[in-house]
């Protein structure tokens, strides 16, 4: 099954669960649904500093203007934060990158009071990654 492209529509879906533990399901629902990453694509080049996970993301900026990025995690739940970024962030022109509210995303979606400071670092350190991929 494809993830799903909007971002809204995700947040919406973590409004219908009563409580944390459903939504954490959610969130690791969505990363089974990242498509695979190629494990030569797993380098120390792809690799993202500042997540206490190991994860990997590779990006590419097609003649159109448009950014692609696959990324993987060795955690369950960094996937699913994986995937909340691919919706947000994949297939977009890299001039809407930077308006993109992730942050305000994340707090409508509750992850900022319910991700450990740890998690949050992390996910915050994959949008810095991606904010600069698609600035190079």
């Amino acid at each position: 099954m494809p993830l799903q492209s909007n971002i809204e529509e995700i947040a919406g879906n973590f409004a219908l669960f009563d409580d944390w533990e459903e939504r954490y399901r959610y969130l690791i629902d969505l990363g089974r649904e990242l498509p695979a990453m190629d494990s030569a694509l797993k380098t120390e080049e792809n690799f993202v500093q500042g997540c206490t996970s190991r994860v990997w993301m590779q990006a590419e900026i097609g003649e159109d203007g448009v950014f692609h990025f696959v990324a993987d995690s060795d955690a369950h739940i960094v996937r699913g934060l994986i995937a909340l970024l691919v919706i947000a962030y994949d297939g977009k022109k890299v001039a809407e990158i930077s308006g993109i509210d992730i942050e305000g995303i994340f707090r409508e979606i509750g992850l900022d009071q319910h991700l450990s400071p740890n998690r949050r670092s992390g996910f915050f350190a994959m949008v810095g990654r991606i904010k600069a991929l698609a600035a190079s």
